[in-house]
């Protein structure tokens, strides 16, 4: 079964092939804001699973033609502090500020997730969730803060940190589950991939 990532994220991708799965990449360009706004009143995992089942189902409708019996995986996350949901930082300023919410502090990473089994070119099974992981920040100083924004790590992630990069230096610790916070929990998309009627090891390269 051809599998397809409806995500441009590294880390996604690196995270299934380590766990077995090669997966077509397919990028949906969705205007987020937008649809973010469209649900204003939404809890942070309503809004981010809303995030990651337009991206798949979007991927879904372009491949029809030449993957007609995909599974294709969506997910997006954000980050909840401070009673705030963020994405991606859209500049340096922005690192600075949300460091100095985050620093010393806790949030939580919340990834929504989407797995959509199509036949003959149409979405047959669709199971979606979202999962959340506590983040423990630790407090970086005004010179350790300037090297990681020159390194620009933090503008290309939800959070303006990461776990398994640069940004590890500055977590403490987490509680839940680590592939969340990378961007793509694996228990949930286990559970998720058997809703839809696939088993996930079947899915494992040869």
């Amino acid at each position: 079964m051809r599998v397809v990532l409806a995500s441009a994220s590294p880390a996604r991708l690196g995270i299934l092939r380590a766990a077995g799965i090669d997966p077509l990449v397919e990028v949906s360009d969705l205007d987020e804001e937008a649809l973010l706004a469209s649900v204003p009143h939404a809890s942070p995992g309503e809004k981010v699973t809303t995030l990651a089942g337009a991206k798949a189902t979007t991927i879904a409708r372009r491949i029809a033609g030449t993957h007609p019996d995909a599974l294709v995986i969506g997910c997006d996350s954000m980050l909840h502090i401070g009673d705030e949901l963020v994405g991606k930082p859209t500049d340096a300023h922005e690192v600075r500020r949300r460091w100095s919410v985050m620093a010393g502090g806790m949030g939580e990473l919340v990834t929504g997730h989407a797995v959509l089994l199509m036949a003959d070119g149409g979405i047959d099974r669709v199971a979606e969730g979202h999962a959340v992981t506590a983040v423990r920040f630790g407090s970086p100083t005004e010179a350790e803060l300037d090297a990681y924004i020159a390194s620009r790590e933090p503008l290309a992630v939800a959070g303006a940190f990461t776990l398994d990069g640069l940004g590890g230096w500055f977590v403490e610790g987490i509680d839940g589950d680590p592939s969340n916070v990378i961007g793509l929990s694996l228990p949930l998309l286990r559970r998720l991939l058997a809703g839809v009627g696939v088993t996930v090891t079947d899915l494992w390269r040869g």
